[in-house]
């Protein structure tokens, strides 16, 4: 079996320091969400272009609203404390 014993090698739950774990995992959600928000974008004005009969104008239209809405539903909201 392992021995237990304490040394400042070990992992001891609760007292290591986590932020730059922390600071690299909200990087990799920010990056994630808003690389997400752009190729839904651009989906969207390429596929409304060239499988609809929509139009450039059209597509354009679209693809901006969808800017629009997808930028205030995904920025960052001011902390509650």
């Amino acid at each position: 079996m392992a021995d237990h014993h304490s040394s400042h090698s070990d992992y001891v739950h609760g007292e290591m320091d986590i932020n730059q774990h922390r600071h690299s995992f909200e990087l990799f959600v920010t990056l994630t969400k808003w690389c997400s928000y752009h190729l839904a974008v651009v989906l969207t004005f390429v596929i409304l272009l060239t499988c609809t009969k929509a139009g450039f104008l059209t597509a354009l239209i679209v693809a901006i609203v969808v800017a629009v809405v997808g930028w205030l539903l995904l920025k960052k909201k001011p902390d509650a404390h």
